[in-house]
């Protein structure tokens, strides 16, 4: 449990760099669709380099043909969990800062176990209980964001993040239940590209793809500056590969639906590092007495959430 929850952690550090450059992208005029799309483009080529200079070129191959064989499979796991999931946390960060969309995905702690539920699994009553301090948590920090801007923003950037919150563990649990081959209805896919979690993040990105062509040809954004293009690359780095790869490593390491509780659960550490990278980087005004008590209630509901999880 610990190595697991000590993965998270770092995965959200890296993770933390979606939220302080899609905002920065956006005060810069950079479009929402070219943030998110750009990103995953740049992924497919850092994943396949990767796999190459680390000796799986031929895991690599084999991954290819793994997702042909299951395609559609890969394509409806790749939309929700990278695809809308990603297109709906880009959105946001144009009308709240990265701190406050960092705080309110921490719901996907809450939604988690809706979701696990949904897959027919085990989730105690007590900590989905205990969620809802996370909660509390995020209502509190965009009440105080309500006090610096109209409601109609802070809507538009809180409630794409919530449906975005739901999607992400769909995606991941997609595949965590194809990999164990325990439900009828998701094909079980048993293959040694499974066990490598560079090759499912390029299978999730594969899959993402019809997605984001979709998304361009529907809005028809201007082009992108080369700053959005090289800061879409940096995020692609470090939280499309380098996060991503940590937490579903993280993620399938899980024996448990407690474990799996915990890594989802270190996500919630994404606030802290977002609010400090923005503050470097932005040089955003920083949270209030309210602001701070949300941050507090969501890093307390996740301490105790790992604590009764544990105990299940």
């Amino acid at each position: 449990m610990l190595r697991i929850i000590l993965v998270g952690v770092v995965a959200s550090l890296f993770f933390s760099s979606t939220f302080v450059l899609n905002r920065a992208m956006s005060l810069d005029g950079g479009h929402w669709v070219w943030s998110a799309s750009l990103r995953y483009f740049w992924m497919l080529g850092f994943l396949g380099l990767w796999l190459i200079i680390t000796g799986k070129g031929r895991l690599a191959v084999e991954a290819l043909k793994l997702f042909r064989k299951h395609i559609l499979f890969w394509i409806l796991a790749g939309s929700v969990g990278f695809g809308v999931f990603y297109a709906l946390i880009t959105f946001s960060s144009v009308y709240s800062p990265g701190w406050v969309v960092a705080a309110t995905w921490q719901t996907t702690i809450l939604a988690t176990p809706f979701v696990l539920l949904a897959f027919g699994r085990r989730v105690p009553l007590k900590a989905m209980a205990l969620t809802l301090l996370i909660f509390a948590g995020v209502v509190l920090v965009n009440i105080e964001q309500a006090s610096a801007t109209s409601l109609s923003d802070v809507l538009l950037g809180a409630l794409p993040v919530l449906v975005a919150a739901f999607a992400y563990p769909f995606g991941n649990q997609l595949v965590w239940e194809a990999r164990r081959g325990e439900k009828s209805f998701v094909p079980t896919i048993d293959h040694p590209a499974m066990d490598d979690s560079i090759c499912r993040v390029l299978m999730l990105t594969l899959g993402s793809l019809p997605l984001w062509a979709l998304l361009i040809v529907v809005t028809q954004p201007p082009p992108p500056s080369t700053g959005q293009v090289m800061q879409t690359a940096i995020v692609a780095v470090c939280s499309g590969v380098i996060a991503t790869s940590l937490f579903l490593y993280a993620r399938h390491k899980a024996q448990s639906t407690a474990e799996l509780a915990a890594a989802d659960c270190t996500q919630s550490m994404e606030v802290v590092f977002s609010l400090a990278g923005e503050a470097v980087l932005i040089g955003h005004v920083v949270p209030g007495m309210m602001g701070w008590a949300g941050i507090s209630l969501t890093m307390l509901g996740l301490m105790l959430y790992v604590k009764v999880q544990s105990r299940s």
